[in-house]
């Protein structure tokens, strides 16, 4: 294994030993750097992005089987490469990368951090720790719905007429931008204080969700959707049917409801469908986000940053449901 100097044997962590809480019950403690297996590479964590799957786990949502307690949680991490394991032949010390964790595992809210070989990838110049450290959950999911619709990326495409509900969190500032390079018309949702930053990702029209319109999900030209991309906590099969056009399609990110599973299963035999979506962690497609993120196609929205110190507060701030994008924790 090749490492970087001397490598320390302990490092600072957060981590939290039972289901429940909140960022109070985060406690910063000094445990073991990780030992490598041999496809595995070591990363000092410069940058760690938060997700709501992030506090639902600490919740309980796949209780008892997730977490082994004690938990270091944080799946999205970016940073520099301290270590490689024997048969890692892509990375070497030294290099900047963004590694997505394994869930069940985590690891990110640490100095140290040991991530699969195959779930890292490189960082181009150019790209900061924190704009890359959000892109693995949020800029998958958002970049793999749009491609569940049939979106290309390559401006050949015609582009259809698509609905992006809470445009304003960390997928859908995401599945803005992405939509739009896929030359699609996009109607947007979101709170009336963030109608100005989705019009500015390029949202064609955006509805404050809590007027009239934007609670009914209608566009002022009148015209259906031929896709909906719900990143929405509630949102209904109900609501969306009547917005969409006779062959229209939703693809739900949010967890869906007992509702909406209902529906993805009897709209297997409808024109009008609902599709139930689960992102999958593809390193070539998280190469493509940086590259856009890199050409300036793409902005990673940044929230808010935080001094590693200050975990507990970042990990409040994304608890509250009300972010504006991505919440990063700086180590």
């Amino acid at each position: 294994m090749a490492s970087a100097g001397i490598k320390p044997s302990t490092m600072r962590a957060v981590q939290y030993s039972s289901y429940g809480g909140s960022g109070a019950s985060l406690k910063f403690v000094e445990i073991s750097v990780p030992s490598l297996k041999k496809d595995q590479v070591l990363i000092k964590v410069e940058a760690a992005s938060l997700n709501p799957a992030d506090y639902k786990v600490q919740q309980g949502m796949l209780r008892p089987f997730v977490p082994k307690f004690p938990f270091v949680p944080v799946t999205d991490v970016a940073g520099e490469i301290a270590e490689v394991g024997s048969a890692v032949k892509e990375f070497k010390v030294g290099d900047k990368v963004v590694a997505a964790l394994k869930f069940w595992k985590a690891g990110g809210l640490a100095e140290y951090v040991a991530a699969s070989g195959s779930l890292t990838v490189l960082r181009p110049d150019g790209v900061s720790a924190a704009e890359a450290a959000g892109l693995p959950m949020a800029g998958l999911t958002a970049l793999q719905a749009l491609k569940a619709i049939g979106t290309q990326f390559n401006g050949t495409g015609s582009g259809s007429n698509i609905l992006i509900t809470a445009a304003s969190g960390g997928v859908g500032t995401y599945a803005v931008q992405l939509a739009k390079l896929g030359n699609h018309n996009v109607t947007a949702t979101c709170g009336a204080r963030n109608v100005e930053l989705v019009t500015s990702m390029g949202a064609d029209e955006v509805l404050d969700y809590k007027t009239p319109e934007g609670a009914a999900l209608n566009n002022s030209s009148g015209k259906k959707y031929d896709y909906i991309v719900n990143n929405a906590k509630g949102g209904k099969w109900s609501e969306f049917k009547p917005t969409l056009s006779s062959r229209g399609r939703v693809v739900d990110v949010a967890p869906p409801s007992f509702g909406n599973v209902v529906a993805w299963i009897l709209t297997r035999f409808t024109k009008k469908k609902l599709s139930v979506f689960l992102m999958s962690l593809t390193m070539g497609e998280l190469r493509f986000l940086l590259d856009l993120v890199k050409e300036g196609k793409l902005k990673t929205v940044i929230d808010s940053q935080h001094p590693f110190e200050k975990a507990a507060e970042a990990w409040d701030k994304c608890l509250s449901g009300h972010t504006t994008g991505k919440v990063i924790i700086e180590i």
